[in-house]
């Protein structure tokens, strides 16, 4: 006698979802292989789309969810409903009062869910559809997600494509899976590309758009530059070389300084290679943008000397405070370090990171004179001497009042053409000068500065306090607030005429700052102030 056909249906539905499991484990491993992406997420994807046939089914107002055993690929789709006090109009479907609830579980309170099993469900074939449409779109936002990550890590790699199209001037690069762009602004002025020509770019930029992410090369950008010594310099390669700064004019010239430790290298001579070689194979894809590779120092006349190069350095005066420096080159080589529309220069400038001025000898010299005039005549005004008597000092080195007052007759008899009875008049004059320098200096700081800490900051002395009083600064926060370049600047600091060390002036604006770190903020003295006893306040007429 054959079994009942109770048990041949419920067999049935068992071998029925027997195969379903085997065929979704063997869907999500495939996915998850074909797209190099998390098996997890094939899962999540088939999640979404069976709750949502499950809402066609039972429901879109309810609360339902589905759950898939990673392992055997059991479904399990359950229904959740929220305890509340009180139902709500709109969420109903979704809800259960504690009184209903606590007749399923008597211990449940609210906040908590009661949760129902679900029976299967037997989708058809729009609800299939709607299904793997779902899983689809998840499967492509999780593939473009790990794309995103892989390309983001990227960034400041080099990228081999072939160009696919050109879009309103800008390169549309396939890389493979992805696709890339280069806008035309990052293209090497004058270079052409055709459709299916090789490219070589920097991954600059990595960014999430509605679309996915999109992918920005440059051909421009100074480390791509240096991501090319990289791969054609094994030293540069294993770090033997190190590439300390890059500057360029993109498809015209460039600057790269380069430095090691190494004493039995040559580090530029490594770059260059062999002929010729090593940096040609470089110049060849930038399409022939010339290259100086220049010896890094840390001194930086050093290095802003070879950043010059071709052309001859003489002077240097580096002005560290304002990443300032002066050049004096001979007249004749001006033309080659200013360069083709100030080229030399300007890359010269942003591979030291300083800003250059050029002189020529010629500029300079009359420079020179010209600070030996003011000078003497400074000392003309200031001790009442001859054009001469000035002159000389000046020569030898005495270029203030203070420095002449200090010295001693014994040195500045020595000075030919001076005798002892000059050498005394002159100290003499010089320090009546200061006398009648530092009462009037001593009258403006009584008439504006009342603040004794700033009078008695260590380094501070009458002629500092005289010049902060005429710039208004007279009291120690205002003194606190400046910057040493304002200060000592040459041209525009407050003591600009006083022979003092940045070091100095630095001290005393950090000694100044001293008590903004130990003060208690404002806030807390007000807290401070609202938390006093209520006993502090006056007694009324009751008591």
């Amino acid at each position: 006698m054959g079994l009942p056909a109770f048990f041949l249906v419920n067999n049935m539905a068992k071998q029925k979802i027997k195969v379903i499991r085997e065929e979704m484990l063997q869907v999500a491993n495939n996915v998850a292989q074909e797209k190099s992406i998390d098996q997890d997420s094939v899962f999540e994807a088939m999640e979404m789309a069976l709750e949502k046939a499950a809402r066609v089914k039972y429901g879109f107002e309810r609360d339902i969810r589905v759950s898939i055993n990673r392992d055997s690929g059991d479904i399990k789709l359950n229904s959740y409903l929220e305890v509340v006090a009180k139902l709500s109009e709109e969420e109903q479907a979704k809800q259960i009062t504690l009184d209903e609830a606590k007749k399923i579980q008597p211990n449940i309170t609210t906040g908590e869910f009661i949760i129902k099993e679900l029976p299967p469900i037997d989708m058809g074939r729009v609800a299939a559809q709607n299904a793997k449409g779902v899983i689809i779109q998840k499967v492509r936002e999780a593939d473009k997600s790990r794309q995103f990550s892989e390309y983001k890590d990227k960034v400041g790699e080099i990228a081999v494509g072939v160009v696919k199209r050109t879009e309103f001037g800008n390169l549309i690069v396939d890389l493979g899976k992805n696709e890339a762009i280069i806008k035309r602004e990052e293209l090497i002025p004058r270079e052409t590309f055709q459709n299916g020509d090789r490219v070589r770019a920097y991954i600059y930029d990595v960014k999430e758009d509605i679309k996915g992410y999109q992918i920005f090369l440059s051909r421009t950008h100074p480390q791509f530059l240096s991501n090319l010594f990289t791969q054609e310099v094994p030293e540069i390669y294993e770090n033997v070389i190190q590439i300390k700064s890059v500057a360029r004019d993109p498809g015209s010239r460039a600057k790269i300084s380069v430095y090691t430790e190494d004493s039995t290298i040559d580090p530029v001579g490594a770059c260059v290679g062999m002929r010729g070689s090593r940096v040609q194979a470089v110049v060849n894809e930038l399409q022939g943008e010339k290259i100086d590779i220049v010896m890094w120092s840390d001194n930086q006349a050093t290095f802003l000397a070879n950043a010059l190069a071709p052309a001859e350095v003489s002077k240097i005066f580096l002005y560290e405070e304002k990443k300032k420096v002066e050049v004096v080159i001979p007249d004749e080589q001006l033309s080659l370090a200013i360069g083709r529309k100030g080229q030399n220069v300007k890359l010269a400038s942003n591979l030291t990171n300083l800003e250059i001025d050029i002189l020529t000898e010629e500029q300079e010299s009359e420079r020179r004179q010209e600070e030996f005039k003011e000078k003497t005549q400074m000392l003309i005004n200031n001790l009442d001497v001859e054009d001469v008597i000035a002159q000389l000092l000046v020569t030898e080195g005495y270029v203030s009042v203070e420095g002449i007052a200090s010295e001693s007759i014994e040195n500045l008899e020595k000075i030919e053409g001076f005798d002892k009875n000059l050498a005394s008049e002159l100290i003499s004059r010089a320090s009546n000068h200061l006398s009648e320098k530092n009462a009037e200096d001593v009258k403006i700081i009584d008439e504006k500065i009342h603040d004794n800490e700033l009078k008695k900051l260590d380094g501070m002395n009458n002629k500092m306090l005289s010049l902060l009083a005429q710039n208004n600064i007279i009291t120690i926060d205002d003194f606190a607030d400046l910057a040493s370049f304002e200060l000592i600047d040459k041209e525009e600091g407050i003591f600009k005429d006083l022979d003092i060390d940045e070091n100095v002036v630095n001290n005393m604006i950090m000694k100044a700052r001293e008590k903004w770190f130990t003060e208690a903020p404002v806030e807390e003295v007000a807290k401070a102030e609202d938390a006093k006893p209520a006993a502090a306040e006056a007694p009324t007429e009751d008591k």
